[in-house]
């Protein structure tokens, strides 16, 4: 099984610059070792193949979110794909350590450029405000966040800056796990679940 696993999601991807080129890389990086599940083409009607998802996860060391951010955070086709996917009793909660000890790594573009992440900005905080979700989710199922990686202002880019992201990525995914900075990440929060915490039937 491939021990990295991109799970894309991208509503228009025919019409982006970047993710199109990010997911290209991802597919010639290494081929059996890195895994890419487009969720956009393998479910145009919404409905989950639950159990392959997880099977596909189920020996990745690292697992990659790659999107672009739409308010704020994921496409709804990935919040409904981690709605479905990290299910209680499966990645988390009592008996919920099927990806305990793995990697998370977010690759993600944005509309708006870096400036506008700022508190004088129209965006009103710095990115990193819009993190503790993602790194949260990583906590309650046991994986270690590795930092973003983020192309602010993604139709803006040029070519350049385009080709110079495209290859960290690609460069990035080869090189895993010997990432210089991987060794000074703290450990895993732990973030253990009561039995008692999800009581049968409806909320």
């Amino acid at each position: 099984m491939p021990e990295i696993v991109v799970i894309a999601a991208h509503p228009q991807l025919q019409q982006s610059r970047v993710n199109v080129r990010l997911l290209r890389a991802a597919t010639r990086a290494l081929p059996g070792r890195v895994q890419v599940r487009d969720l956009y083409a393998l479910y145009p009607d919404y409905y989950i193949d639950t159990a392959a998802e997880q099977a596909a996860l189920a020996e990745a060391r690292l697992v990659v979110w790659q999107h672009p951010i739409h308010w704020y955070g994921m496409p709804p086709l990935m919040k409904l794909w981690l709605d479905e996917v990290f299910a209680f009793g499966w990645a988390y909660g009592p008996g919920g350590h099927a990806l305990r000890g793995r990697d998370l790594w977010p690759v993600l573009t944005t509309g708006g450029p870096e400036e506008s992440y700022r508190p004088d900005g129209y965006n009103r905080y710095f990115f990193d405000a819009f993190m503790p979700p993602y790194e949260q989710t990583a906590a309650l199922a046991g994986l270690r966040m590795l930092p973003p990686l983020v192309l602010h202002g993604a139709h803006r880019a040029t070519d350049a800056e385009l080709n110079g992201h495209v290859e960290v990525y690609a460069e990035r995914l080869s090189s895993y796990p010997g990432w210089p900075e991987i060794e000074s990440l703290g450990e895993r929060p732990a973030c253990e679940v009561p039995v008692d915490a999800r009581p049968s039937g409806h909320d």
